[in-house]
């Protein structure tokens, strides 16, 4: 899939980076539990690093540096970008969201989360990647109920925009 066009910095935008390491026994990517916020309508997710593009952004790569270290405290080198996969579009709001992936060598770099971060997991590919149909749960927001695609960790579901994101990312590979 071919990314789309740099917007303007008038056009709301958003960009997340998928952090790539060699684990114990397999790949693995890091994802952040939101924290709880009132009016975050991704408050409490699981989610990549990442946020809305900035006006002082120059591109969505250096939002997605800029987010990422400012999230966890990781600072990541240009040169560790592999691809921009294709941007996904939010489904609340339409806000577009491009997709950087970086590796890092340092994997067991400590991280460190500001107050819009829980948690951070680093979850193998294979777990995310698992054969067969993929679980579901009942999501009820807006006033109706959508049964969606989701993957279960540890008691926390990987759903939406990140699971969408994440399936492209498995494709790619």
């Amino acid at each position: 899939m071919r990314p789309a066009p740099e917007p303007t910095p008038e056009e709301p935008s958003a960009a997340v980076a998928t952090i790539v390491r060699e684990g114990h026994d397999d790949v693995e990517i890091l994802l952040i539990e939101r924290a709880e916020r009132a009016g975050d309508p991704w408050s409490g997710h699981l989610a990549f690093p990442g946020g809305k593009r900035d006006r002082t952004d120059d591109s969505l790569l250096r939002t997605a540096l800029r987010e990422t270290e400012e999230e966890v405290g990781l600072r990541l080198p240009e040169t560790a970008l592999l691809a921009r996969l294709g941007d996904v579009a939010a489904r609340i709001n339409g806000v577009r969201v491009a997709q950087f992936v970086f590796a890092i060598e340092n994997g067991d770099a400590p991280l460190a989360t500001n107050g819009e971060v829980t948690d951070v997991l680093w979850v193998p590919l294979t777990v995310l990647g698992a054969s067969g149909a993929p679980a579901t749960f009942m999501y009820t927001g807006g006033g109706r109920a959508v049964e969606t695609p989701c993957v279960h960790l540890d008691g926390r579901i990987l759903w939406g925009m990140t699971y969408r994101m994440v399936q492209q990312l498995l494709a790619a590979l």
